[in-house]
């Protein structure tokens, strides 16, 4: 498994927990580093301790489930889509497109500049946001000033609509600018852009795309950001008691003693709550 100190022998403990009284209802351990595909089994774990415990199934259908990006793959938010659970799973660049963070790249960019600065390189490279692009009649000039063919029209790559735009040799070869237009201007005679358009309509009904949608509202992100309230402490709790680690071998012994990690937290939980 890959963790801050490296690459290690180890398991991953996971857990459902209750948002109400943070009562962890479900948890396994799995020797494995990635967690998407543990998703459906897990839910399904949690349907069948549910139905034990005689708790109405319209309970657990009516119940809204937040799962941090890990466990966001097509596979597994397609299983919520498809059994018409209410869920809310966060995408990897989920941060990116909320506004609360629109700043948060502000101190990266000025340590940039500052390197930059340091390195004595005043400029940098040009991007493709520097080119102008005339969406209305698919014309595109470089920073330049200098027009460029269109060389590929509505490039389906990945399920994004891209067109392509390349520099003649006559105007590229003399230009002063290829040191900031080009990566190795010394062995490449011309500049191509790749202009994005947008999501073609058979990326927009894949099960990600769906959640992205459902994830951005004000509601999703509402209900979303509650997850580390609810969950991140527990794992707090079993932490400052010192059960930050398996001490066993093999995975029905681990599985049980991080079920038994867990029992520890629950039982400290009831103990408040029949005390209050």
């Amino acid at each position: 498994m890959s963790t801050n100190h490296g690459v290690i022998q180890g398991y991953n403990g996971i857990a459902v927990v209750d948002a109400k009284h943070q009562i962890v209802v479900n948890a396994q351990a799995h020797g494995e580093g990635q967690e998407a595909h543990l998703l459906a089994g897990m839910i399904e774990s949690t349907r069948a301790q549910c139905r034990t415990a005689a708790i109405a199934e319209d309970v657990f259908e009516a119940t809204k489930l937040t799962a941090d990006a890990g466990y966001s793959s097509q596979a597994s938010v397609g299983y919520t889509q498809d059994h018409h659970i209410d869920a809310y799973i966060a995408d990897r660049n989920h941060r990116q497109r909320d506004p609360a963070f629109a700043d948060a790249d502000r101190y990266k960019e000025r340590s940039r500049q500052e390197k930059r600065r340091r390195a004595g390189r005043h400029s940098e490279r040009y991007t493709a946001k520097d080119f102008d692009y005339d969406e209305k009649h698919r014309t595109c000039r470089c920073p330049a000033g200098n027009k460029l063919y269109r060389n590929g029209n509505n490039i389906d790559v990945n399920g994004y609509l891209d067109v392509k735009f390349r520099g003649a040799k006559s105007v590229c070869g003399p230009c002063t600018l290829r040191r900031r237009c080009l990566t190795t201007p010394d062995t490449t005679a011309t500049k191509q852009v790749t202009i994005f358009l947008g999501k073609a309509e058979s990326l927009k009904e894949k099960p990600i795309e769906k959640m992205k949608r459902k994830f951005d509202t004000v509601m999703g992100r509402f209900i979303y950001n509650q997850r580390i309230a609810i969950v991140e402490p527990v794992f707090g709790n079993l932490k400052n008691k010192g059960m930050n680690r398996f001490t066993l071998r093999g995975q029905q012994k681990v599985d049980a003693q991080w079920k038994l990690f867990t029992l520890v937290h629950n039982i400290e939980k009831i103990a408040h709550c029949g005390a209050s």
